[in-house]
Parts: C-alpha cells; sequence; structure tokens
C-alpha cells in the first residue's frame, strides 16, 4: 500500500490543537511538509517543533484568523509565493456556540457560514490551480457526524456543517477529472477542547456532573468510548494518500459506530 507523502506539501487548518494538530502529525510521519494555519502564532510554533523531519521535511506556519475576512486570503497569498504547490488542504475550522436552533441569531448563521463554508471556498479557488499543474490534489474536510444525523443542541453547527458536505460533494465531481479527489471526515464525540465544551452545555442544561454526562454518552457508543483525535487523524491522513487515490466524494464517520445510519 502506497501511503508515502514524500515530496508532497500540506495545509492543514486549525491545527494549533486538537484534531487538526494530530493530523498534521500524522501527516509529517508519511513524509509530508507541513504547513500549520491557525491564529495562534505560539501555538503553531510549539506544533511545528513536535513534527517529524527524518525524511528532510520542511515544514512552516500560516497565521490566520478565520473569523476575518480576508485573513485567510491574504496568509495563502503571502504564502504562495513561497509554495506554489499544495497537494494536500485539510479543512478544519472550530464549530459554533451550542444551543437550541429556534434561539439562533441571524448573525451565528453568516459567521458560522463564512469560518467554515466561504473559508473553504477561497482556500480550493487558491490552491487547486496548483494541484491540477502537479497532478496530485486531496482536499478533506474535517466536518461532524451531524451531517448524517442532527445533534442535539448544535443546531447552527448541523446547518452549516450539511452545507459543507453537499459543496464538498459538488467539487468532487467537479475536481475528479483532475485527479483531485474531496472527502469528509465525520468525527463523532472525540475528546477535544470541543467535547468538554459539550460536556459542560449538556451539564449545565441536565443538572447532571460532566462525568456524569460523559458516561451517558459514552454507552451510547458501539465500542463504548470516546474517539482520539489521533484516530480521527489517520483517517484523514489516508484519504490524502496514493493509496487512497480512487476515493473520492464520501463521507468518513469516525464515530465508534454511534450513527444511526449507513
Amino acid at each position: 500500500m502506497n501511503l508515502d507523502l514524500t515530496q508532497k506539501t500540506a495545509l492543514v487548518c486549525g491545527s494549533s490543537q486538537g484534531i487538526g494538530r494530530a493530523t498534521a502529525v500524522e501527516l509529517a510521519l508519511l513524509g509530508a511538509n507541513v504547513i500549520l494555519m491557525a491564529r495562534n502564532a505560539e501555538s503553531l510554533q510549539a506544533v511545528k517543533n513536535t513534527l517529524d523531519t527524518s525524511r528532510g521535511q520542511r515544514h512552516a506556519l500560516a497565521v490566520a484568523d478565520f473569523s476575518q475576512s480576508g485573513s485567510v486570503k491574504a496568509a495563502l497569498t503571502e504564502l504562495l509565493t513561497m509554495q506554489p504547490v499544495i497537494h494536500i488542504l485539510i479543512n478544519n475550522t472550530g464549530g459554533p456556540a451550542g444551543g437550541p436552533l429556534i434561539e439562533a441569531t441571524e448573525e451565528a448563521f453568516v459567521q458560522t457560514f463564512h469560518n467554515h463554508l466561504i473559508n473553504n471556498q477561497t482556500l480550493v479557488q487558491m490552491l487547486v490551480p496548483g494541484m491540477r499543474e502537479a497532478g496530485y490534489g486531496r482536499i478533506v474536510n474535517i466536518i461532524s457526524t451531524s451531517v448524517k444525523q442532527p445533534i442535539a443542541g448544535l443546531g447552527v453547527s448541523n446547518t452549516i456543517r450539511g452545507a459543507v458536505a453537499q459543496w464538498a460533494k459538488t467539487l468532487s465531481l467537479e475536481l475528479g477529472p483532475w485527479g483531485i479527489t474531496v472527502n469528509n471526515v465525520l468525527p463523532g464525540y472525540t475528546r477535544t477542547a470541543r467535547l468538554d465544551a459539550v460536556l459542560d452545555m449538556r451539564a449545565k442544561s441536565s443538572g447532571k456532573t460532566t462525568d456524569e454526562v460523559a458516561d451517558q454518552m459514552e454507552r451510547e457508543i458501539p465500542i463504548g468510548r470516546f474517539a482520539t483525535a489521533e484516530e480521527v487523524a489517520a483517517a484523514a491522513a489516508f484519504l490524502c494518500t496514493p493509496a487512497a487515490a480512487s476515493i473520492s466524494g464520501i463521507n468518513v464517520p469516525v464515530d465508534g459506530g454511534k450513527t444511526g445510519g449507513l
């Protein structure tokens, strides 16, 4: 199986922590040069210092705030002057605050749509020409199992994640002729800061402790536990390899079997 990403360059969004960080680590272990993108340069540098360099990989940082219009485009414009071809794009952005859909503000929808779908579109439009020229392209979007089964209390996230999944499927049809694949990885409950926020929200609304809420949630997962960021990252990294060249336009849940559908 060809899992070698030597001489490939990957841009990993939201890579200062959680699933993004774990994905950057996995891609570097497969030989890729990794460009870390998030808004905190100090946190990114700390991650960069941990990445594998045993095959001569050269890693870099790109500081951008996905909540600020134009920030991603400016950072990527500067980046492309030094690295004109980026073969792999990992779209990964933190989700919005939870709460009932009926209480969500217009601003919450607009900001979340911008942070996720619009930023994804900007990145793809700027990187695809280089992928086409190189004859190699992998776009992996870290979304959520909510695109298959909405998650209670995450109304805005459920809505926008679904839009991103449809965007990705459409994109896979358009980019397939150039050998560029587009896939979605759908994390279920995963041990990250995002899960901690969900646990806190559910504990406050139910009057239970966070440990009690976590135990109840884990009992709903067939494998009996939350996933780790590294397990989600492994799925994302595989989809970036030459071995996955014929896999495109799909959703890959990493949820321990919890999602109630195929």
